[in-house]
């Protein structure tokens, strides 16, 4: 995995597992790999696998089973959704409108590659 400067990387990381739990590769109530599994795999640090997990767990998005492991939390998909959706409209959004702004682009231009985009999905 490539890391990007500006995001920390075990904020990266739960990023990814996120993803993957929205792509429906972890179900509810599934189990994640352990910690050093998913630190192995990432290639990075325990200790910011670690963190990502905490993360995680403090979102709700997963939960232990003393012994057992991390599993996904009932309802994570619904979390993440949301905790994105927030993100996008309070950060990616108000630089795209000025970036319009910048450049000129209507609502109108928008909507119609918008139409565009959707007819080729």
């Amino acid at each position: 995995m490539e890391f990007k400067e500006r995001k920390a990387i075990y904020l990266q990381l739960a990023e990814r597992l996120c993803l993957e739990i929205l792509q429906s590769r972890y179900s509810e109530d599934e189990r994640i790999p352990s910690v050093r599994e998913f630190a192995a795999q990432m290639e990075v640090n325990a200790n910011t696998a670690v963190r990502s997990y905490e993360w995680m767990q403090q979102k709700g998005i997963i939960h232990t089973r003393r012994g057992l492991g991390y599993f996904v939390s009932p309802g994570a998909k619904a979390v993440i959704e949301t905790m994105r959706r927030e993100e996008f409209i309070n950060t990616h959004l108000p630089e795209l409108f000025a970036n319009m702004q910048a450049l000129h682009i209507s609502m109108e231009d928008v909507e119609a590659e918008w139409r565009k985009f959707n007819q080729q999905a």
